[in-house]
């Protein structure tokens, strides 16, 4: 780092530091304080560009070196969420839901969400799409039925799609019925082979369902957590299991339904990237499959690397993790760890769990359902509290739209950073000091530098 801090200095020095860019040119920053005293608040003095203070520590942002192209940041939809959403009065679910979806101003502007392909265990009850009495199975699935999301998903999956008709939707199954199930029971257990082709036929059911409902899936994964067996519900699949499933059945049955819905592998922790590469390995499941999604609660973030070393040409994606407010305010911790670790390891997206809860954490489902998953919001009646996970993932979302790109920036010390070129033209450099002391540094763009100051435990969003 010293020498690359010479070696600009130098640059800099040579070229008339200040020269090459608009006289008076300027950054715009929000800025949120882990005392709360700021909450992704816009500042009132701009940052002005001038010559870089050798001294002080350097991120040095370079638009032409570029990586993936952003698909979005958000939340789980979760059927708890939905129900809390569908109970405030509709003025004040509009006002909500607006500051959530919209862009500009008045919004945050999230552009992914992620739904449970029938319950998750933050729904107040269990149920699949085609629930029968215990013995029974229905192979043509001819009691297959929505009817349970018609409830509270799909009524509020149209209203944000009213705010924001182009925003991206993950689904994700946490069981299949329990007919099809090993052990019978919506908790653990696994998928009975013979039933391959018909559940198959269930994702096909449920996309076309959604599609009908005028609710486009852009991508589903094959199992939450494949090796969690200790949720209400759960289910765990194999590898092998998994790649079976997506080469004879689900890909085939999706491509003859003519459904362009992505197949994303795993969707769990990232101690276990040996599970998507497996499965990528074979070429007959691999044509199918658009990418890998990854979970953050064991592991290293650096997991997405190492798929993307092994299969660049695939995509990947952060589909869950928890962020609470519950032990205090905690902002830098998950914008570095989460936020900037996974977007900086390819991944396309950054998805938390989840959007809404009640103070008591309700729903959730009995033995085995997450008693303590607070919502990026706290929604009360038509009181709403706004936690830690809004703000980590609206220091992204309200700046960087889809198809924005990941552009270099290099990592100074204890300065967790990533940068994104929007589609118009703009670069957002989010910033973390994750450090409990004030910090001064440089940020240095071609023959131009920023020096911005970040309180201990703060995180900022730059844009110019």
């Amino acid at each position: 780092m010293r020498f690359l801090r010479i070696a600009l200095a130098i640059s800099l020095s040579l070229t008339g530091a200040g020269a090459g860019f608009a006289q008076n040119a300027t950054a715009d920053w929000w800025l949120t304080r882990s005392d709360k005293s700021a909450l992704l608040a816009p500042q009132p003095s701009r940052l002005v560009f001038g010559t870089m203070n050798p001294g002080l520590p350097i991120i040095v942002v370079d638009p032409a070196k570029t990586y993936q192209t952003v698909d979005g940041f958000g939340f789980a939809l979760t059927g708890g969420s939905a129900q809390h959403l569908l109970a405030m009065a509709p003025a004040e679910r509009r006002t909500l839901l607006e500051e959530l979806f919209a862009t500009g101003e008045s919004g945050i502007g999230i552009s992914y969400l992620r739904v449970s392909i029938g319950v998750s265990d933050l729904n107040d009850h269990t149920f699949s799409y085609d629930d029968l009495p215990e013995g029974q199975s229905d192979p043509d699935l001819a009691h297959f039925s929505l009817a349970e999301d018609e409830k509270n998903v799909i009524p509020v999956l149209k209203e944000i799609l009213a705010i924001s008709p182009h925003i991206k939707i993950l689904g994700s199954p946490w069981s299949a019925p329990v007919w099809m199930k090993t052990n019978g029971k919506i908790k653990g257990g696994r998928l009975k082979p013979e039933f391959y082709p018909v559940y198959a036929q269930y994702f096909v059911k449920y996309l076309a369902g959604m599609q009908q409902a005028g609710i486009g899936i852009d991508a589903i994964t094959i199992q939450n957590e494949p090796f969690n067996d200790g949720n209400t519900p759960s289910m765990q699949m194999l590898a092998k299991e998994e790649a079976h499933f997506i080469k004879e059945d689900l890909g085939p049955a999706l491509r003859k339904a003519g459904l362009k819905t992505k197949i994303v592998l795993y969707d769990h922790n990232c101690d276990a990237p040996e599970y998507p590469i497996a499965i990528l390995t074979d070429a007959g499941a691999r044509k199918y499959v658009d990418g890998s999604g990854f979970h953050l609660y064991a592991g290293q973030i650096t997991a997405l690397s190492r798929v993307h070393d092994a299969f660049p040409d695939k995509s990947l994606y952060f589909t869950e993790q928890m962020v609470t407010s519950t032990r205090g305010f905690n902002i830098a911790g998950p914008v570095a760890r989460i936020g900037i670790g996974a977007t900086r390891n390819w991944s396309r997206n950054v998805l938390l769990w989840n959007l809404a809860a009640d103070s008591h954490f309700e729903p959730h489902t009995d033995d085995g359902g997450c008693p303590f998953c607070q919502g990026a919001v706290t929604i009360d009646g038509n009181t709403v509290e706004r936690n830690a996970a809004y703000y980590t993932i609206a220091h992204f979302s309200k700046f960087v739209p889809p198809a924005s790109r990941r552009i270099e920036s290099t990592l100074a010390d204890s300065l967790p950073n990533v940068a994104f070129r929007t589609p118009q033209g703009k670069t957002v450099l989010i910033v973390a000091n994750p450090s409990a002391n004030e910090q001064t540094f440089n940020i240095v763009d071609g023959d131009r530098a920023l020096q911005p100051t970040l309180s201990g435990g703060a995180v900022a969003t730059y844009v110019w």
